[in-house]
């Protein structure tokens, strides 16, 4: 009689979507549903966002066991942020305050995948340093899979992660001013 399979334990690792082309959160939306169908569960915290999207509102329907499957918090403004501008200090606030509920939900137990959407540009921005979202990637518990994503991801954290996509536009119909549509890009 054959020996049953037992699988191996989880091993998380740290996966970066970058670039600047569309489809990086969409990428980690993707993994999140993926997940919640092997009933795993998925904390997303957007920074630099700061308004109702679709995500937003399918997450929320999404539950088992009377508990949501997908989390997301966003930790942002109405606003987009300029690189030529110094950042407000509310930004930096939201921003610290996030990444302060994702080490929270990260160390917690309670979810497999922890999602820092738009990490790349908080970083950019400036409104976290390499020292803040170097320490968080050091508190990773091993059996968390980590996602970052967002364009401009400084190579240091390309260097870190375990897998790294570039998502890169070769034609977008935003050229042509077609705006964002809801239930697309909204």
């Amino acid at each position: 009689m054959p020996k049953p399979k037992i699988s191996p334990p989880f091993i998380g690792r740290v996966q970066v979507y970058t670039g600047n082309g569309k489809g990086k959160t969409t990428a980690a939306l993707g993994l999140a549903l993926r997940a919640a169908g092997h009933g795993f569960r998925t904390y997303i915290g957007q920074f630099c966002k700061g308004r109702e999207t679709g995500e937003i509102a399918a997450a929320a329907r999404l539950r088992a066991g009377g508990r949501p499957v997908i989390v997301i918090e966003q930790f942002g403004d109405v606003r987009f942020l300029k690189a030529d501008q110094p950042q407000a200090k509310a930004d930096i606030r939201r921003a610290r305050r996030g990444l302060a509920l994702c080490r929270q939900a990260m160390t917690s137990g309670d979810f497999r995948i922890v999602v820092l959407d738009e990490i790349c540009l908080a970083l950019y921005f400036k409104l976290l340093t390499r020292a803040e979202v170097a320490a968080f990637l050091d508190e990773r518990p091993s059996d968390i899979e980590l996602v970052l994503t967002g364009q401009k991801a400084p190579l240091w954290l390309i260097r870190r992660a375990d897998l790294v996509t570039e998502m890169r536009t070769l034609k977008h119909y935003y050229a042509a001013g077609i705006a964002a549509r809801k239930g697309i890009e909204d």
